[in-house]
């Protein structure tokens, strides 16, 4: 097989070839693309800092070379070796950001929502009914839908139920002082997977210290993931929820109903309403 399209690419090669400067300009271009894309992927994480930290020992070992400071100049050179290691266990949430985004991709994306409209609407209804209903009644709730990305993982660590979404079985999870009240439910599709689920916390050090865990709970997920997580407040009634990493708090039904029309119905034709512009608008 791989012989096989070498040879195609071997026979190709004299009809797909660009002229000099178009190129280099084409070379230039993706680096400065991916270049781009990986800073913000790290904009605002720990890995910012350790990548800040990294350009300050290249610079100082650049500079003990320069001034023939030749104990120093090996020792940093030396580390730098192990330093690549290093690199790879201390952006590994970066990185597998980085491929999880990759994967995303229309190549690989996997159909996950039901497909009739009427039905989407009346999923839809299910859960805003129960938001608004815990959320008059102050009960604390966190409901992650997933997407592409599967959270087959968080699954496990839950109850698997694998039921038709309905407002009475949202509600009657989350009612205070039941076995599965405290976790959180994953939606696939139509139907709740699993309740009582444990999700990763956030370790975004710039989060609302006044923030608890279940809402960084469901930044977390939203992090590794492009998870959306719908949380409401005990404490307050106030209905939040996190996408990308990011936290949008006091929405109103009509608008979380929106939003999550906009997200079911992806998969059949495109709508006009816009989650990221709405909260740019908002902020």
């Amino acid at each position: 097989m791989l012989r096989r399209l070498s040879d195609l690419i071997y026979f190709l090669q004299p009809y797909i070839q660009f002229p000099y400067v178009i190129r280099h300009i084409i070379d230039i271009a993706i680096v400065a693309y991916v270049l781009y894309r990986f800073i913000l992927l790290i904009q605002r994480t720990q890995a910012e800092q350790v990548l800040k930290g990294l350009a300050t020992l290249l610079a100082i070992t650049w500079l003990s070379g320069a001034l023939k400071l030749n104990t120093v100049y090996w020792i940093l050179k030396n580390t730098a070796t192990v330093g690549v290691i290093a690199l790879l266990i201390v952006f590994q949430p970066e990185l597998r950001r980085a491929l999880e985004q990759i994967g995303r991709g229309r190549i690989f994306e996997k159909t996950l929502f039901i497909q009739e409209e009427e039905d989407i609407d009346n999923i839809v209804n299910h859960i805003i009914k129960a938001v608004e209903n815990m959320s008059k009644d102050k009960i604390g709730a966190l409901i992650v839908i997933e997407r592409r990305t599967g959270l087959n993982d968080v699954i496990e660590t839950g109850v698997k139920i694998d039921g038709y979404l309905t407002q009475q079985l949202l509600e009657n999870i989350f009612v205070p002082n039941t076995p599965l009240h405290d976790g959180a439910v994953v939606v696939r599709g139509e139907r709740i997977a699993a309740a009582g689920c444990f999700l990763p916390l956030t370790r975004n050090p710039n989060i609302n210290k006044q923030i608890g865990t279940r809402h960084r709970a469901a930044i977390g997920i939203t992090e590794k993931s492009d998870a959306i997580a719908i949380i409401v407040s005990e404490e307050t009634g106030i209905i939040s929820m996190a996408d990308d990493g990011k936290l949008t708090r006091y929405l109103d039904p009509k608008t979380l109903g929106d939003i999550l029309k906009n997200i079911y119905g992806q998969e059949n034709e495109p709508r006009n309403f816009s989650f990221k512009k709405w909260r740019a608008k908002h902020e």
